[in-house]
């Protein structure tokens, strides 16, 4: 019978050799993870590289962020250890890694509770490194098992070894901070802050850096937006984890605990935030791929035949397309952490989105009220019930709901069937999107009473667009009128006639008669209308013609020359569309887009010089460096002694003519010009106006040229778009740190004299 001291030799070998074996088979598990034959190890590109897919952000002149370009969750925006608050790091430290700064990956004092979480499979809190987390993030697939998690953590323990020797503590940081998904499109310390607080990342307080640092732990679980107690008791929990570690003294601990959450959340979404229209213009420019005939249908040509110029002579139009990296690969818009600075400025587009809202809205209720009651609302008394009912068969076809029942092998009976059956819906409203119930047809007549609209104000010295307001709101009305849209200018193509004049040696004060007139044309006599019958058989100026806007005089004026030379004159004014050389061009029946008004309008304030609107002045790559220069494009096209007399007359306009509203309502004193613009039963209301810094135009209408008002009194385009124009300009101007004054002057020489007379 063996001793009892030979029985615990015998166990001291057993032992040892269990042992022994055991820290064999650890060390070869080891081995086979670093030569990556078992479990995923990346390679040393993506740990050199950890963090590849961010997203592009906008930037204004006046450097405020104005979005992010991202798909899915990718609303990541990586920032420096510097850039980040050290409340936060020191809230993370306390809170999830108290021996951060002495370990290499792997704190040795956690490593028996995650051998317990190994055999139990349970997580054992609090036993992974900073280091380990990020490893997890970046690196580590969702286990589904056990066995699975049995060789994960292991994994990771590699992984943050790697991490430590190729990074500093402070880059380790700032990857954790950078990578954490914080919910709500919030990927990243960045976008928290902005997300949460509406701060930016060097700027939380104690309280704010805690609330995130808390969420850490588990971010559904302790969502501030949705469990704002259980937030704020983990919250309190760093607080004092801060207080353990020496960061904050109980006093603060203390005071900071008794605090409110204070959320100041910003929803994050492409739809929303400052100057949406703009963003997606840039976006959608950006990507476009070369155009192609065969991808647009028949009544695209326009289209085509626009996107075709860009292409060839816009260098932002296709920019990722025509510009790669330097390995030959395309740039991603969503991933590739771009930074885009516009020309935009963030104040004045605040201030044209403002004007849009506050005067859309008095408009809209003048709208509806016109129209209630009225069984043809909202189009025009003069459709018939067949018309209507082609215009809204044909906007069922071409909404969402109609693509999606077709894709989806619906019949025509049951799409006609589904489009006529009521169902719970969310529907705009200028105080806010209504939950409701009506048929999908009935939501889409609804939506076409709202009125819609366009602006865009650019400086005419260099092109810079400093806002740009595509329509009334982006997330119920996403079709673009500044650029996509083009309707009738009306008489806001009258100074084009005037140049047209000028440039061939007429004066502002040369006489012509007031009165009817009519023109023999192929398809017969043609008598345009007048809408006043002020100074009939007069002989008046061209500047009061112009002032007052008088169809007689602007078609008299007209056959002194020829409609394709003022058709040519367009031409050089940078308009693209279809232009029929007509003798009614004079009173604008042609289609023209906002965009390409505000651009004509530059050569006035500027000696006759046009400029191209420029929407970006650079792009950088991630790394700050620039891959994208872009310079305004100048054009000549007429004289500086024609631009002198357009101006005195086009001053006029606001001072004596059809845009004295400017002055008398509004109050706007300073020396400006501008012109009116109506067409043919109020269908378009136009006004474009400039100071000497300044060109803006105005668009406002129905979504059909169907849709308008019945009275002409507010169907004009003095009473539709010029308020937009003067209530954005007082904004502007009170403004000072903007730099336009009321006593800014037009650069007219002195010894130009165009007052001698002219009434």
């Amino acid at each position: 019978m063996a001793s009892s001291g030979e029985k615990h030799s015998k166990f001291n070998r057993t032992f040892w050799k269990i042992f022994g074996f055991g820290i064999g088979l650890v060390a070869l598990l080891f081995l086979l993870i670093n030569i990556g034959w078992i479990g995923y190890l990346p390679d040393i590109k993506q740990l050199q590289n950890p963090i590849d897919k961010s997203a592009t952000e906008i930037y204004s002149s006046d450097m405020q962020l104005l979005g992010r370009f991202y798909k899915g969750q990718g609303n990541r925006v990586p920032i420096n250890y510097n850039e980040i608050d050290e409340d936060v790091i020191e809230a993370l430290i306390a809170t999830e890694d108290e021996r951060f700064y002495s370990h290499s990956g792997i704190d040795v004092k956690a490593l028996g509770r995650a051998i317990i979480g190994l055999l139990t499979g349970s997580d054992a809190g609090g036993a992974s490194t900073i280091t380990q987390q990020l490893a997890k993030q970046l690196y580590s697939p969702t286990a589904r098992n056990r066995f699975q998690r049995l060789f994960q953590k292991p994994n990771e323990w590699v992984i943050a070894v790697k991490l430590e020797k190729m990074y500093s503590k402070e880059e380790i940081i700032a990857m954790y901070l950078n990578q954490f998904d914080f919910l709500y499109n919030a990927v990243g310390i960045k976008s928290a802050a902005h997300v949460y607080f509406n701060t930016t990342a060097d700027k939380l307080k104690i309280e704010q850096a805690a609330t995130l640092v808390g969420m850490c732990k588990n971010p559904s679980y302790y969502n501030p937006r949705k469990f704002a107690d259980r937030s704020k008791g983990r919250r309190n929990v760093v607080l004092n984890q801060m207080r353990k570690a020496g960061y904050i003294t109980a006093e603060q601990k203390d005071s900071l605990s008794n605090l409110p959450l204070k959320l100041d959340y910003q929803r994050v979404d492409h739809k929303e935030g400052l100057a949406p229209y703009y963003r997606e213009y840039l976006r959608k420019i950006l990507t476009a791929s070369e155009p192609k005939r065969s991808h647009y249908a028949d009544w695209q040509k326009q289209n085509y035949e626009d996107d075709k110029w860009a292409w060839e002579n816009n260098p932002l139009y296709g920019f990722f397309e025509k510009n790669r990296k330097p390995d030959g690969s395309k740039y991603n818009i969503y991933t590739d952490g771009l930074k885009i600075y516009s020309t935009i400025d963030s104040r004045m587009q605040r201030y044209a989105e403002e004007a849009v809202n506050q005067h859309m809205q008095v408009l809209q209720k003048q709208f509806f009220r016109e129209k209630r009651g009225r069984s043809y609302a909202p189009f025009s008394r003069h459709l018939t019930d067949k018309e209507v009912e082609t215009i809204m068969n044909n906007s069922m076809r071409q909404s969402e709901r109609y693509r999606k029942m077709r894709n989806a092998g619906s019949s025509k009976d049951e799409i006609t069937k589904s489009f006529n059956t009521k169902t719970e819906m969310r529907v705009f409203s200028y105080n806010g999107w209504v939950d409701t119930v009506m048929t999908p047809m009935d939501s889409i007549r609804y939506n076409k009473h709202f009125l819609r609209c366009g602006f865009m104000s650019m400086d005419p010295s260099n092109g810079h667009v400093k806002a740009y307001v595509g329509g009334p709101n982006y997330s119920a009305f996403q079709y673009d009128m500044v650029t996509l849209g083009r309707r009738q200018v009306g008489s806001t193509v009258k100074p084009y006639l005037y140049t047209l004049a000028m440039e061939e040696g007429m004066s502002p004060c040369d006489l012509i008669l007031c009165a009817p007139i009519t023109l023999q044309t192929s398809s017969g006599p043609y008598t345009p209308r007048n809408a006043s019958s002020a100074r009939i058989g007069e002989m008046v100026s061209l500047r009061w013609g112009l002032a007052n806007s008088n169809n007689w005089i602007s078609v008299r004026l007209l056959t002194h020359y020829t409609p394709e030379s003022l058709a040519r004159l367009m031409r050089s004014f940078g308009i693209r569309g279809q232009i029929d050389p007509v003798a009614s061009l004079a009173l604008g029946p042609v289609d023209i887009s906002v965009c390409e008004m505000v651009d004509a309008y530059t050569a006035f304030p500027s000696k006759g010089i046009r400029v191209e609107p420029l929407y970006v002045t650079r792009i950088e790559d991630s790394n700050g460096n620039i891959i994208g220069n872009f310079t305004p494009k100048m054009h000549e096209i007429f004289s500086e002694k024609t631009a002198y007399k357009m101006i005195y007359m086009l001053r006029s306009v606001i001072d004596d003519g059809t845009g004295g509203r400017v002055r008398r309502v509004y109050g706007l004193n300073m020396p400006m010009g501008g012109k009116t613009g109506t067409t043919n039963d109020n269908s378009d209301g136009w006004f474009m106006g400039f100071t000497p810094k300044l060109v803006s135009g105005v668009w406002v209408g129905g979504e059909e040229r169907s849709i308008r008002f019945d009275s002409m009194a507010q169907g004009q385009g003095a009473s539709m778009a010029l308020p937009i124009w003067s209530l954005y300009m007082k904004k502007v101007l009170a403004d000072r740190s903007l730099g336009y004054k009321t006593t800014d002057q037009f650069d007219v020489p002195t010894e130009f004299n165009t007052e001698i007379g002219c009434d």
